[in-house]
């Protein structure tokens, strides 16, 4: 394997010892339902399972808290996840935190991040705009940026998760892993692919607005117009001038797919009426790809990466309960549930 990357194993296993008892240890735990559907083992890390709800936490933790005694403090843009993790981290330590958000961030995230104490700058609607804003921010008044993707010690957080999965079971043989910024994709890739070189790691995407796919694609970042999703975690850009994640899924990753809000919409059902799970649209491509058929033939077991609990509840409503759902000028049809033509 090259070793000339940003992030390698021992940077991976350095941040597990500095998020060791607060955003590790999530469980892995079987899907009977997706299993019968992928014909083969398939297990859910549920990192819906992190004291603020989301993954985003390790990768956090670990930039913060690695972060100097006098910091005068941080700053970040976020689609909403990233946000509440780098609050929640900067609150531990006591400083200072600045979350620049789009219009397109749910009101939920957006109030989740100021009940954990930071300031919110909403700007623009996209992810791009946040970007300048939070860029400005550290450069004017001294804040230290986390990027919520693109940052070693950021990708090297998120990688703790490929660690966890495979010392529980090392007998894995796909990862189905949740595509946005790259940085959870990149992390999990990097410790998964140590570990076991024959692994195949591949991220999951909505169709509408995936900006890592389009970079895969092009060969190098590109922009791409953000909509509303039911996966609203997996949007806005990668980053023109990104220097880590997309080099990192460019090398590692064994392809991407592309899920429909449609898709999405199922997946995030079945995640409820079948797994007992609230989670995130953007948890449920995992679910969505394999139901879907737009994975088979898939080596198992196969683990996909539950990332996230912060939605919109009465969004979730209407999925869970078969009503229709309507993001900008798209609306996803409703469909109620029924396990006997789930499949």
């Amino acid at each position: 394997m090259r070793t000339d990357r940003s992030v390698v194993l021992s940077d991976v296993l350095a941040a597990r010892a500095v998020i060791r008892g607060v955003a590790d240890g999530t469980p892995l735990v079987p899907s009977p339902f997706l299993s019968c559907i992928a014909r083969g083992e398939v297990l859910l890390k549920l990192e819906s399972m992190q004291p603020m709800g989301a993954f985003k936490l390790r990768g956090a933790l670990n930039a913060v808290w690695s972060l100097r005694a006098d910091a005068p403090g941080v700053v970040c843009c976020s689609t909403g996840n990233h946000g509440r993790a780098v609050a929640w981290a900067a609150r531990a330590r006591g400083l200072r935190a600045v979350v620049c958000l789009s219009a397109l961030v749910p009101e939920v995230k957006v109030a989740g991040i100021r009940a954990l104490g930071a300031e919110v700058r909403i700007v623009g609607r996209s992810q791009d705009d946040a970007q300048k804003e939070a860029t400005g921010l550290a450069a004017g008044e001294g804040l230290v940026e986390i990027p919520p993707f693109d940052d070693p010690a950021v990708i090297a957080g998120q990688g703790t998760i490929g660690l966890e999965l495979l010392e529980a079971r090392p007998d894995l043989r796909t990862l189905l892993v949740p595509l946005s910024g790259g940085g959870l994709a990149a992390g999990i890739a990097v410790a998964a692919r140590a570990i076991d070189p024959a692994i195949r790691v591949i991220g999951l995407t909505m169709e509408r607005g995936a900006a890592m796919h389009a970079a895969l694609r092009a060969g190098r970042p590109v922009p791409v117009e953000e909509v509303a999703s039911l996966a609203d975690s997996l949007g806005g850009g990668i980053g023109r001038d990104n220097r880590h994640s997309f080099a990192l899924c460019r090398d590692l990753l064994d392809g991407t797919v592309l899920v429909s809000e449609d898709d999405i919409y199922r997946g995030m059902q079945a995640l409820y009426w079948e797994d007992r799970l609230v989670a995130e649209g953007a948890c449920a491509v995992g679910a969505a790809a394999l139901m879907s058929g737009r994975l088979t033939g898939l080596a198992g077991p196969i683990a996909t990466i539950v990332t996230g609990r912060n939605v919109d509840m009465g969004v979730f409503t209407r999925v869970v309960t078969g009503q229709d759902v309507t993001l900008g000028e798209h609306v996803v049809r409703g469909r109620a549930w029924d396990t006997t033509s789930a499949s």
